[in-house]
């Protein structure tokens, strides 16, 4: 190996070591890498697990867990890379040097950090609550440090910011109690509407599920083109209100007509006049 030294001046012993001691602190890096990132994944399970003993709200827990999670894999590759031998005073000088930049490029994200914040900490909603929020309606399944992950009715999963969500209008649907389920059933003129309220009382009384504080409500709304259109309004447990809403509609509709009661549908009366010159 004499041409080594004689072509570049470099003598082999010194090459076989420098050679070496790359393989031996990239294969540590892997090793790391790899042992780190299984730690972090083991240490966000194990604290999930803790969190959730301890009755914590479910929205910290994830978003706790998502937290811990990204800082140890972020240890994890600065220690990988200062085993590469990489001064990291250098590298976190020039982080620094670009840190206004890279603060502009992730406002967005750091936006999002934010609203997390504040969604745990002003508790809008919570995991499993049905929200309506950014247009999209959905069980919160998820509070993670950048997004909250919805599901829909149809186990759609929708991924929505935390930023644009803690500063958006949302409607928590299951936050309260107790909702207002509210219909309104349509009769023909002519019809006999105290006929109408008795059965719709009838049904009402019937659903154990309605309460009967607030009273409910029976009246006339309006007296459109070609209906009498009747509000009815209830109160029930927020749990009950899709299963009390469907089994109103059904019991009117396959109960109304044997009552002699009418569903309208739009009518025109057209007058046909004759031209009695022709």
């Amino acid at each position: 190996m004499k041409w080594l030294e004689e072509v570049f001046g470099i003598k082999y012993t010194d090459l076989h070591q420098y050679l070496l001691k790359i393989g031996t602190n990239l294969l540590m890096c892997i090793i790391i890498l790899v042992i780190g990132f299984w730690l972090a994944k083991f240490i966000s399970k194990a604290l999930r697990k803790i969190l959730r003993k301890s009755n914590t709200d479910e929205g910290l827990v994830t978003f706790v867990t998502s937290f811990i999670s990204m800082v140890l894999k972020i240890l994890v590759i600065v220690t990988a890379i200062s085993q590469l031998g990489i001064e990291m005073t250098s590298f976190v000088a020039l982080l620094g040097a670009a840190g206004l930049a890279i603060g502009m490029a992730f406002s967005g994200t750091l936006s999002n950090f934010a609203g997390g914040i504040m969604i745990l900490v002003l508790k809008p909603f919570r995991v499993g609550d049905l929200i309506f929020t950014q247009g999209e309606k959905g069980i919160v399944k998820e509070i993670q440090i950048f997004n909250t992950y919805l599901h829909t009715t149809d186990n759609k999963v929708i991924i929505l910011p935390n930023g644009p969500v803690a500063n958006g209008n949302i409607i928590n649907f299951t936050k309260a109690d107790t909702r207002r389920v509210d219909w309104q059933f349509s009769i023909s003129y002519g019809d006999d509407f105290e006929k109408a309220k008795k059965l719709i009382e009838q049904f009402i009384i019937e659903d154990t599920r309605i309460l009967t504080d607030p009273e409910i409500f029976i009246g006339i709304q309006l007296l459109a083109n070609s209906t009498v259109d009747i509000a009815v309004q209830v109160w029930v447990k927020t749990d009950d209100v899709n299963l009390v809403f469907f089994k109103m509609n059904e019991r009117v509709y396959t109960e109304f007509e044997k009552a002699g009661m009418h569903f309208p549908f739009p009518q025109l009366d057209v007058h046909l006049k004759s031209n009695l010159n022709v």
